[in-house]
């Protein structure tokens, strides 16, 4: 009996093994038609990436192209959006197939398995236009606004801690959006930000500006489980057709605010 059971639990764990590196071929479909179901999950409010707009409809640039991979490699589109603290735990939970919101790999390398980068991007720091703030420097003392678990605010609890320290507080949102609309009321007197978040809310916003010196560049690449390697190369398949096909620069060009940054084709 002891034989039968040890080799049963042997054979449970030799398929939990065959089934841990996925691809879209052997993944569960969630329609019953064979059809692959993929996942798409992203931050609900980080435009122009992904958004939620006004009326509930989803929107930006990450998504359009997520949609556009599936459509290129027949799967059906699935979006999973989220608040950007959970992105790990529904990744790993399999509530979603990837983090796919201008999502910084630099610093991240072994944590995730990666795509190929689709996009540049800039640590800076925006503030009122009429700010007092024009160098770094001045950010002394200061009372400075990120979004929570972004790569901003691991920059200023990282390599960037010693600067940080020299604000009078470094404040967490949820969302950029509430972090802007504190800016404006004078709540806090700087924030820091990727350079194309901060492009799409002074297009929408008056009264804000950059500082001339930067924190930091980076690149934005799709985050997949480290298992998910032949999922990952499909996903990559299809960017490279959709580079060569003018699919990217065509959704590119609907967002000039980051169409400079993205990388793909070029």
């Amino acid at each position: 009996m002891k034989k039968i059971l040890a080799l049963l639990i042997t054979a449970l764990c030799c398929i939990a093994m065959l089934t841990a590196c996925g691809s879209a071929d052997d993944k569960d479909t969630a329609n019953g038609d064979g059809t692959f179901v993929f996942k798409h999950g992203f931050d609900m409010d980080y435009p122009p990436y992904s958004y939620r707009n006004d009326e509930g409809e989803i929107g930006g640039f990450d998504v359009e192209m997520a949609k556009a991979v599936c459509d290129y490699l027949g799967w059906e589109y699935q979006s999973v959006p989220f608040n950007w603290d959970a992105k790990d735990a529904e990744l790993e939970s399999g509530a979603c197939d990837c983090i796919w919101s201008g999502f910084t790999l630099n610093g991240r390398e072994d944590d995730y398995c990666w795509s190929v980068p689709y996009s540049d991007n800039t640590q800076v720091i925006m503030v009122l236009e009429n700010s007092d703030i024009k160098t770094l420097d001045d950010l002394k003392d200061k009372n400075v606004g990120v979004q929570t678990a972004t790569s901003a605010l691991d920059l200023l609890q990282g390599d960037e801690k010693e600067f940080a320290d020299t604000f009078a507080s470094l404040n967490q949102y949820d969302t950029y959006t509430t972090a802007v609309t504190d800016l404006q009321a004078h709540a806090i007197e700087a924030i820091a930000i990727d350079i194309t978040a901060a492009n799409y809310y002074m297009q929408k916003n008056e009264g804000l500006e950059l500082l001339d010196e930067t924190l930091s560049t980076e690149q934005y690449a799709i985050g997949f489980r480290l298992s998910d390697t032949e999922l990952r190369d499909q996903v990559n398949e299809a960017l490279a057709a959709l580079a060569a096909d003018g699919t990217v620069a065509e959704i590119a060009e609907k967002y000039p605010e980051i169409a400079d940054q993205i990388t793909l084709g070029k």
